[in-house]
């Protein structure tokens, strides 16, 4: 498997970089000053491929913290709030699309 920071990176609009928190799983975006926030609004958002490296790159580094760190693209509605740009992350970022088992009944 190709290292992501291997890869060539094709940004064609707003990207921010997420990854799992290794301690619990949670979805992650990178922000800015190099930390880890679950709140998507705190993502940096890039539209270069030289500035999504950078923060991948950031992201790849801290692996004790994060893991599966990506570039995954956003949109920016006019009001300046971040929205997920396609169906994996949205999904990501609101939870399951079916609600999971439960013992009632058992």
């Amino acid at each position: 498997m190709t290292s992501p920071l291997q890869q060539k990176l094709k940004i064609s609009g707003p990207v921010v970089v997420t990854a799992n928190r290794l301690g619990d799983g949670a979805v992650i975006y990178r922000t800015a000053d190099s930390r880890w926030s679950t709140d998507l609004e705190d993502a940096a958002v890039v539209t270069t491929a030289p500035a999504a490296s950078v923060l991948l790159e950031g992201g790849v580094a801290d692996d004790i913290g994060a893991v599966g760190a990506y570039v995954a693209p956003v949109r920016v509605e006019p009001d300046g709030a971040v929205r997920p740009a396609n169906l994996r992350e949205s999904i990501r970022l609101t939870g399951p699309t079916v609600a999971p088992p439960t013992d009632a009944g058992r």
